[in-house]
Formats: C-alpha cells, sequence, structure tokens
C-alpha cells in the first residue's frame, strides 16, 4: 500500500563505487533532491604488484562522512527519508571474525592476484568435466577466487573467519548489526547457485571448489525485501535516523538495468564503467556464456544475462595515464576533464580510425576470451595519431559489446531492438554515437547521471511502500535522456569492420596469446593439489 502524504516520502541511496561514493536522495518520482559525491583517495592500496586491497571500514567512514555533509547542505532533512538502500561494487570480498570484525583488508575486484595450488575436485566431478571439455573453465574460476588465494597464502585467516561476504554484506551488517545481504549483490567467485538465488548445494562442484567456506556465508535476502533498520552506532556516525528502514539493494549493474528501465529482454543495458557489459533482463535462467551464470537480477526472482569486457572505460584511465600528460596539463588550465579534450581530438578523426583497430582485452576472461587473452593493437600507419587510438579504444569497447549482444541473441532466441547506455563513459556523446552506430540501434542514455543510486532508490521506494510494486516504481522513476540515432554511412563501414576484422581477431590470435602465457608465464597457469 502507499503510504500517506503525512509520511516521508523521500528515499537515500547509497552507492559504493570502485572510484567514488554517493548518497543521493530521490523522491517518489525519480527526482534527485540532493547528493554528496566523495572520492577514494586511495581507491585501493597495492601492497605488491597488481594487487588491489582497502579496509572495509574506510567505506563505512565515508558512508559517515557524505551523509553528514547532505544534512550540512540544508536541502535535505534525515527525518524525511522513509527508508534506505544500498548498491555497491561486485566481487570485493571481506572475511570477518566471530564479532564481526574484519580479518583483514578487502580484496577488491580489480585485484590480479590468483591462487595457483588449487583444491582437488572430487574424483566425480572430474569425471563430468574432463570429457565435457569445461575443467579448464572451472580450474580458471578456482584460481581468480580470492578464497582460495586466502587458503593457499593466509590459510589462518581462512580458518578464524566465521563470516564470509561481500562488501555490500559487510556494509549492511555496519548499518543493521544484521549479517545479511541482498541476493542480488552475490556477484563474484562464491558457492553461490545463481538459478536457485541461493548458497550452493554441499554436493554441487562449487561447494568442492571452495571447500569448507559454505556454512561462513551470510544470510540471503530477496531485493526490495526490508533487510534490516539502521543501529544506534550506525546512527550515530551518519546521522540517519535510528530504526531507518534498510531495504535488499542490488550491485551496481544490476542497479542500471533497472534505472535504465530495461526489463523486457528486448531492450539491452550497456554498462560503460570501469567493467563494460551488455545485460538483459530475463524471467529464465539462461547462460549467456556455457558455464558462466547469469547474475541476479534487481527484480526478484529474475536474472541478468550478462557479458562482460574486464577492463572497460578503465582502458581510458590508462590511456591518461601512460600517453596524456600534455593533455591532461592543458584540460587542467581550463577547468576541464581530460575526456572533453581526447573526445575533441577522437571526433576530428573518421569512423574507423583509418583501420587502426584495438581489441579490449587487457585483462584475460573466463571462457570468451578465455584466461590467456591479451590486448592488441593492429592497423598502426603514420597517419595514426592519439586521437585515432583514443578513438580506437572506444570503437574496440563498443566492438566488443557487440560480440556480448549476438551471444545473448543467439542464447535467448531474442534480438535485442533498443539500447540504454549507462555509466562515466555515458557521459561522452562520441562514445554514445559511436555505440549506435556500432550497434546500428537507437541508444538512449537515462534522464539522470546516477544510474546506479536511481536503481537503489527504486528498490528502496518499492520496499517501504512508496510504490506498489517494482514497475510501478520504474514507471514512476525512470526517465529517458537523449537518444543517439545510428548514421547509415558509418554503421556501414562498423558492421565491414566488425564482420571482417574485430569478430575475427581473437580467433586468429587465440594461439598467439597462448604462446606467449607459455613462454613468458604471464599470467600463471594454476596446478590443482
Amino acid at each position: 500500500m502507499r503510504r500517506s502524504g503525512a509520511e516521508p516520502e523521500l528515499v537515500l541511496a547509497v552507492d559504493v563505487g570502485t572510484q567514488s561514493l554517493r548518497v543521493v536522495a530521490f523522491d517518489a518520482r525519480g527526482r534527485a533532491a540532493d547528493g554528496v559525491r566523495l572520492a577514494y583517495d586511495p581507491p585501493y592500496l597495492s601492497p605488491k604488484p597488481g594487487w588491489a586491497e582497502q579496509d572495509p571500514d574506510y567505506y563505512l567512514l565515508k558512508i559517515g562522512e557524505a551523509c553528514r555533509r547532505l544534512w550540512g547542505a540544508g536541502r535535505v532533512e534525515p527525518q524525511g527519508l522513509a527508508g534506505l538502500a544500498l548498491t555497491c561494487q561486485r566481487g570485493t570480498l571481506v572475511n570477518l571474525d566471530q564479532d564481526g570484525r574484519p580479518l583483514r583488508p578487502a580484496i577488491i575486484w580489480l585485484d590480479q592476484r590468483r591462487a595457483t595450488r588449487l583444491p582437488r575436485l572430487p574424483l566425480p566431478w572430474r569425471l563430468v568435466l574432463y570429457p565435457s571439455g569445461l575443467i579448464s573453465t572451472v580450474r580458471h574460476l578456482m584460481a581468480e577466487a580470492e578464497i582460495n588465494w586466502i587458503r593457499e597464502h593466509q590459510p589462518r585467516i581462512l580458518e578464524e573467519s566465521r563470516h564470509i561476504c561481500l562488501l555490500s554484506g559487510y556494509l549492511n551488517y555496519k548499518l543493521t548489526g544484521i549479517m545479511a545481504d541482498s541476493v542480488a549483490n552475490q556477484v563474484g567467485y562464491l558457492p553461490f547457485d545463481y538459478k536457485r538465488f541461493c548458497w550452493s548445494s554441499p554436493l554441487s562442484w562449487k561447494s568442492a571448489a571452495l571447500p569448507g567456506v559454505r556454512d561462513k556465508m551470510v544470510e540471503l535476502i530477496p531485493p526490495g525485501k526490508t533487510l534490516g533498520r539502521i543501529t544506534s552506532q550506525a546512527s550515530s556516525l551518519t546521522g540517519l535516523p535510528r530504526s531507518l528502514p534498510v531495504v535488499a539493494g542490488a550491485s551496481d549493474k544490476a542497479c542500471e538495468v533497472l534505472a535504465g528501465g530495461c526489463l523486457e529482454p528486448d531492450h539491452g543495458c550497456v554498462g560503460l564503467g570501469t567493467t563494460a557489459t551488455i545485460n538483459v533482463n530475463s524471467p529464465r535462467y539462461i547462460e549467456p556464456i556455457p558455464l558462466v551464470p547469469p547474475y541476479p537480477s534487481a527484480k526478484k526472482g529474475e536474472y541478468n544475462l550478462e557479458v562482460q569486457t574486464y577492463r572497460g572505460f578503465w582502458l581510458v584511465t590508462w590511456f591518461k595515464e601512460q600517453f596524456c600528460q600534455i593533455e591532461e596539463a592543458a584540460a587542467r588550465e581550463q577547468g576541464l576533464p581530460a575526456e572533453a579534450l581526447l573526445d575533441l581530438s577522437a571526433a576530428a578523426t573518421p569512423p574507423g580510425a583509418l583501420g587502426l583497430s584495438l581489441q579490449p582485452y587487457w585483462t584475460p576472461g573466463v571462457r570468451y576470451p578465455g584466461p590467456e587473452a591479451k590486448g592488441a593493437i593492429i592497423g598502426l600507419g603514420s597517419a595514426h595519431t592519439k586521437g585515432h587510438l583514443y578513438r580506437a579504444i572506444m570503437e574496440g569497447l563498443a566492438f566488443s559489446l557487440r560480440s556480448g549482444r549476438e551471444r545473448i541473441e543467439r542464447r535467448t532466441g531474442r534480438k535485442i531492438e533498443r539500447l540504454t547506455a549507462c555509466g562515466g563513459g555515458s557521459q561522452s556523446d562520441l562514445m554514445m554515437q559511436i555505440t549506435a552506430d556500432v550497434f546500428n540501434l537507437e541508444t538512449s542514455r537515462p534522464g539522470l547521471d546516477e544510474a546506479s543510486a536511481l536503481g537503489a532508490a527504486i528498490l528502496a521506494a518499492r520496499g517501504v511502500g512508496l510504490h506498489p510494486d517494482l514497475k510501478t516504481a520504474v514507471a514512476h522513476m525512470v526517465r529517458q535522456g537523449r537518444t543517439f540515432r545510428p548514421r547509415p554511412e558509418a554503421a556501414a563501414l562498423y558492421d565491414g569492420l566488425y564482420a571482417k576484422v574485430h569478430r575475427r581477431l581473437y580467433r586468429r590470435l587465440k594461439g598467439t596469446y597462448r604462446a606467449i602465457m607459455d613462454l613468458t608465464g604471464y599470467p600463471e597457469t594454476p596446478e590443482q593439489g
């Protein structure tokens, strides 16, 4: 039932990203009353090359600081909130002792360490996986699992862990005192049954691949349901009213899908963030790539069919750091982000970047691309400039996402007819136009920049009764922004480049990538114990 008009009708979204944190207050129409963004300094620590860690309480302190700044601005009063929901970066692991205190820094999803001595799978599972050809995929997943790295290098930490959860679970616990997390946050190397939305059976291959941890996992709550209420301690830290309802939210990508209004299988959501993704929502469990499950949707009981390019707009950061000191200095003088100048430079180059093609596999994948994959740049000539290379990065990401679209369409039997693009890259008009041209589909932005925060607000509004159901909440709170239409000549050129260059590139280079891995030992090939 809808709440009476005399009661609070604002909800708070807490968006814990990889680079920054946001708290935004929304009304029941999806309008932002006010918000605060705080950048992390630093986003993570690297005690060794390739490591990415952060104190879990650092995020909690940032939530407190952001909330106090929000109240201090005077446009939102904590007493005016009906509830809150949290959305969070995915795959960041936290180990807790019996008193709920972190035993070590959280391992951020960007971390590149891998286990090399893997648990031995029981014979029945080996007999199933070897003939099917899936054993290499399972071993890759086991090597990537932070739990197995801790088992190998810090066994005492694993022994002392009473609870193992994702960062979202830890923050929900610190807000409510309840050791629980949303089903829709469970995206990571965990013993989770993605089909049934519960922890895996003790007899499953996932429990065998991560032995001895299933009983350490936290309680799971469906998205949109009340998870708990703000404790006295959390109230003191944040200024949030004691006993304010905390609604189970969803992961950042799941919230983006929701905020884009992408609830039907023909409406794709492109995530142009640190990880680039293409998603569709589905009522059916369908693996977009065999053995790579769909993730829990923000819509209870449904799935997000997702294909990832692991280093998405992180490539822009890499490019700036390695090659664009001059542009960054010029941008500072003009009071602009460096991306604005780089966009101008790339926009001056023609579609196709004079044949310069980039395969954006700076981080290997699981099955496609596989663990041997690497990045590639081909077609370089004397006419090419930084602008051409920057454009090639954008086009390479768009081609990779188009490949994901085709995989999803083959698995579902449904065509994706329209796109909504979210994430930092969607603020680039150039990237939006390239996406529309490469996909040859109309591509829209949400009407609000803070897509993941809006998705969390939609769940909160539904959870506290501002709307009777999720469909109604989406209809009232989601607005479409600018739409970019494909240009016929550019779309035709991109069709040719995709079919004759990009689509064939990984298959032709796969053997070369494998040889590089075998000769250099990078990345390492794990051994099963």
